[in-house]
Formats: C-alpha cells, structure tokens, sequence
C-alpha cells in the first residue's frame, strides 16, 4: 500500500499528504524544519513527528536559522527536558549545527533553495555525498526523504494520485531537466515515505 492510499482519512497524516508532501518549499525556515523532522524521525515514525511539530516549531525558534545557529549549551539543557520534541542530544545539536551551516549556505548561494536548485538535478547518490559533505546527520535516508518531500526527487505521489498533478502545477525540481523532460523517478519508488508507513 503506497502513503497515497496509506494516509486517505488519517487525522494527520491526509492533511500533511494533501497539502505538504512532495510540494516545493523555498523559504530557509521552513526547509530548515523540514530537515529537522527529517533528522528526529530516525528510529521512529513520521506520526510522531507530525503529532510533535507545533512543539518543535515553539522549541527551535520557529526554525529562524539565525535564531537556531545562535543555540549553546542553556538551550541543549533546556531542550533536552522539552517534553514537546525528541529529547536526543544527538538530534538537537545537529539541527543547530545544521542551521549553522544554512547561514554559511546563505552567504555563498542566497538562500538554502537556491543551492539545492545550483546542485540539480544530480543521482541520489551524488545527492547523498553533497549533503553529507555539507551537513551533519543526514545519511542516505534522511537525505532522500529530505528530498522527496521538498520536490526535488521523484516518487512522493503516485501518478494516479489526485494530488501527483496539484504538485506538478507547483513545478517540483524534479519535473523537469534542462530539455523540460521529467526526471527518471527513484529505482525503488516511495522509499522516501514518511517512516512508519507502508512500502509501495
């Protein structure tokens, strides 16, 4: 059963996969939260982080990358008694050193958009090196889920899925290349699903 079929009626996961997934996103705070959750989800499930987000945007700031990267040890302490987010020490210093790294993305290419646009289209695999060279805490799952997510790979939607063509109007990186063909889709369709769903 493909997160399509999977969400049809959730009380959480519908509203995130009619209006959210697989949508481009531009704006620094919001890629910013984007990779966050992505990096909280490891081990656990997409749900939780959606049943969790309003607490993680009120923790991190609303995910204001110069807020965040100006995070220290006060607020690891007090976020790792936050009962609102994952209290995983591991996790909270990453998203700030993460937004950190955004700042420094900021200064060479504008904005964290216009460098994942510089870098498109690439393989997942070239995508994976870049990320884990550029950012901490973003192995191969998180990365493609990352990406997924945000429209810049393949494969959130299926094609028969009445919200596969709302996001095409909204023009994702990966529909088009520079001949304005579609992008091949993922070898394994949908392994960037939301985690604690099912497989396609």
């Amino acid at each position: 059963m493909s997160y399509c079929k999977f969400s049809l009626g959730h009380p959480w996961h519908q509203p995130y996969h009619d209006r959210e997934y697989g949508f481009p996103i531009r704006g620094d705070a919001a890629l910013l939260e984007r990779l966050a959750l992505e990096i909280n989800q490891a081990g656990l499930s997409w749900l939780t982080m959606l049943q969790k987000r309003d607490g993680f945007r009120k923790a991190y700031a609303g995910f204001d990358p110069e807020k965040v990267a100006r995070f220290g040890e006060r607020q690891y302490a007090t976020l790792l008694k936050d009962s609102r987010i994952i209290r995983n020490r591991l996790k909270i210093r990453a998203v700030a050193e993460n937004a950190r790294r955004l700042l420094a993305i900021r200064e060479s290419h504008g904005s964290f958009a216009k460098w994942l646009d510089a870098h498109h289209p690439r393989s997942q695999k070239d995508w994976e090196k870049l990320f884990k060279e550029t950012f901490v805490f973003t192995g191969g799952k998180i990365v493609q889920a990352f990406l997924m997510s945000t429209g810049y790979l393949a494969g959130a939607h299926d094609r028969s899925c009445p919200i596969y063509r709302k996001v095409l109007k909204k023009k994702p990186a990966w529909a088009a290349t520079k001949r304005g063909r579609p992008s091949p889709r993922p070898s394994r369709a949908g392994r960037g699903r939301p985690k604690g769903t099912p497989s396609r």
